[in-house]
């Protein structure tokens, strides 16, 4: 017996980008920006508090400061 039909989930489908950094002090993961907690909990949310968390998701962003690392951002430029 052939079915033509694939088996899918009506749920929300997860932000994660693969770039799983955490920010060191907003505690939130800099590729997909939810919390350690939202990470934890994601496959047992509701589909709503799901869909909550990723309109919140945008607003974010701005909320976590570029790091600028190594050397260069600790040296202040000399003035010749």
């Amino acid at each position: 017996m052939k079915d033509d039909k694939i088996w899918t989930r009506n749920e929300i489908e997860s932000p994660c980008v693969r770039i799983c950094v955490v920010h060191p002090e907003a505690r939130i993961c800099t590729g997909c920006y939810r919390t350690m907690d939202e990470i934890a909990r994601w496959s047992r949310m509701e589909s709503t508090e799901r869909r909550e968390i990723m309109a919140a998701l945008p607003d974010r962003a701005p909320s976590l400061a570029k790091r600028r690392g190594g050397r260069a951002a600790r040296v202040k430029p000399t003035q010749h």
